[in-house]
């Protein structure tokens, strides 16, 4: 039940998004910094892209929120250490392990 009501938050907020507001951001240029202060919903959909992309090819289509809540944790204990570093470093550090 916890899963489905997080899936649906995540839902409407990409619906209510409309192509007038779209944004731009590539992950290369942003520090740990900037991505721990960019707020909740911005980093679980940084966090949701970043695992996909490091995540095997042949992986099976599977959101896994619990990993997911892992992830954003050991994501954020790395950048609060090294808050200047960029985020594809830390992620690299983070998620191929």
């Amino acid at each position: 039940m916890k899963k489905l009501a997080i899936l649906s938050l995540v839902a409407a907020a990409l619906m209510s998004a409309s192509p007038a507001s779209a944004q731009k951001l590539d992950l290369s240029t942003v520090k740990c910094k900037e991505f721990m202060t960019s707020g909740p919903e911005n980093i679980a959909f940084i966090m949701m892209w970043l695992q996909g992309y490091y995540s095997d090819e042949d992986a099976s289509p599977i959101v896994d929120f619990d990993k997911m809540k892992e992830a954003i944790a050991k994501m954020g204990e790395y950048c609060t250490k090294n808050a200047d570093n960029g985020l594809i470093t830390a992620a690299e550090e983070v998620l191929q392990k």
